[in-house]
């Protein structure tokens, strides 16, 4: 299967341990130079929170893409501070977690 990430964006996140909606997908992550896709993010909080947070969902958790929906299977995400930052290896496939836009730099 082939999706731009226009296309993948459209769909809907939905957890399978408790049906809720987490949101559509707002960004993927990709490790370079392995030119391998690791996973989603989503956006992690709701509400009127000033700081911007994400949820990131390893490629291992998504259960099925389908037509209008994207199944994942994750528990609740944990905060944790800090992350991979500028390492040259890949991040671990640990369970997903909260991140923030200073992970991605």
């Amino acid at each position: 299967m082939e999706l731009s990430f226009s296309e993948l964006r459209a769909k809907e996140v939905v957890n399978t341990q408790d049906g809720k909606k987490l949101g559509r997908v707002c960004d993927v992550a990709l490790c370079y130079p392995e030119n391998k896709w690791i996973g989603i993010v989503v956006p992690g909080g709701r509400g009127f929170a000033f700081k911007k947070s994400e949820l990131f969902i390893d490629l291992r958790r998504i259960v099925k893409i389908g037509e209008d929906v994207i199944l994942v299977d994750v528990g609740l995400p944990k905060r944790q501070n800090g992350g991979n930052k500028g390492g040259k290896n890949c991040p671990p496939n640990d369970p997903p977690r909260e991140r923030t836009y200073e992970d991605f730099e």
